[in-house]
């Protein structure tokens, strides 16, 4: 098969295309796995902090890609969930143990053994892939491949992160950082929570202009202050500044949801910036998220179809997987960016 391979670490500053092509074996399904025939596979940010060894693969070379939508085109000993045909996706949740403490209590998330897509295991940039049947999920019927795969993990860990805010109708909530998963978040709360205001604060006048034309009611830069104090924020970028920016927006009480793997080292001084009165004090939260549980991605597909909500995407050709992640790095973002595979 074809597929898309890292070999090692690198740095996307100086190297620019990280990704090389290759011929691989046929991967062949074991015990309660599935063969996929890849139709698309989403880019995340997350694949960046792989490249760049924030969250290294365990061992190179590594097909990446954790937002795969294919049809199942093989079952191994004893799958039998889906149909030859299928339409299914797999997210960033490859396997879990199933048996310690965390899987029995249902946060198979914080599994010791916990496997993802594309790190741990070969992923979607490639013309097939095998998965455990049990993590793999249906795509609902209203979504194109395209439109799906931004759903498994942008919206995923977006759906994830607003429920640690707990956020209530009516209270506001802040956005910090405006891709994928943001865009996909402030879609949900237009629809969940209708007499809550979103802010969304993004380095880029575009990723503002998009903010207000989703239904923001104010977007700004990450270094403004809020029109009001804000109930609740979620963090989505790579970097600390906008921790510390966030922290100040919030309202006594108030919580920030980190929604990020890791966070790049390139501005860590601005931490020795906190200062406990204006960000920390009066009970202000911190929350991080840590990967998904099964139970996000499927909750999320069936709200997505309810609602709906389609995330704006960008498509390309497998062969330009290199390019896409250039343009994430860089921050040219709208929405989403999909692989086209097969």
């Amino acid at each position: 098969m074809k597929a898309l391979i890292l070999n090692q670490i690198c740095d996307l500053s100086q190297t620019r295309e990280p990704l090389t092509a290759a011929e691989l074996p046929l991967p062949e399904p074991g015990e309660r796995e599935i063969r996929l025939k890849v139709s698309v596979c989403g880019v995340c940010h997350t694949e960046l902090d792989e490249i760049e060894g924030r969250t290294p693969p365990p061992a190179f070379p590594v097909v990446l890609g954790h937002q795969v939508v294919g049809r199942v085109e093989k079952n191994g000993p004893g799958a039998g969930k889906f149909k030859i045909g299928e339409r299914v996706g797999v997210a960033w949740i490859f396997s879990a143990c199933g048996t310690c403490r965390f899987c029995r209590e249902g946060n198979e998330n914080l599994c010791p053994e916990f496997r993802a897509s594309g790190r741990d295991a070969n992923g979607g940039y490639a013309e097939y892939m095998v998965a455990p049947e049990d993590f793999a999920y249906p795509i609902p019927a209203i979504f194109s491949d395209a439109e799906a795969a931004p759903l498994l993990c942008a919206g995923a860990i977006g759906y994830r992160s607003l429920r640690l805010t707990n956020l209530k109708n009516g209270q506001s909530l802040g956005l910090t950082g405006f891709g994928a998963s943001g865009h996909l978040v402030l879609m949900m709360v237009k629809q969940k929570y209708p007499n809550s205001q979103v802010f969304v604060f993004a380095r880029s006048e575009k990723e503002q202009e998009f903010a207000r034309e989703l239904g923001a009611a104010w977007a700004g830069d990450t270094k403004e202050a809020a029109p009001e104090k804000l109930d609740a924020v979620i963090d989505t970028t790579p970097v600390w500044k906008p921790v510390v920016e966030a922290l100040r927006n919030l309202k006594p009480g108030g919580r920030l949801v980190i929604n990020a793997i890791r966070k790049e080292e390139i501005d860590k001084a601005e931490l020795l910036k906190l200062d406990y009165p204006e960000h920390l004090w009066l009970e202000k939260e911190i929350k991080s998220v840590a990967n998904v549980e099964r139970r996000d991605v499927a909750e999320f597909l069936k709200l997505a179809a309810q609602i709906p909500i389609k995330p704006e995407y960008r498509e390309y050709p497998l062969n330009e997987a290199n390019r896409a992640l250039l343009e994430l790095k860089e921050r040219k973002i709208r929405g989403a960016k999909v692989l086209r595979v097969g």
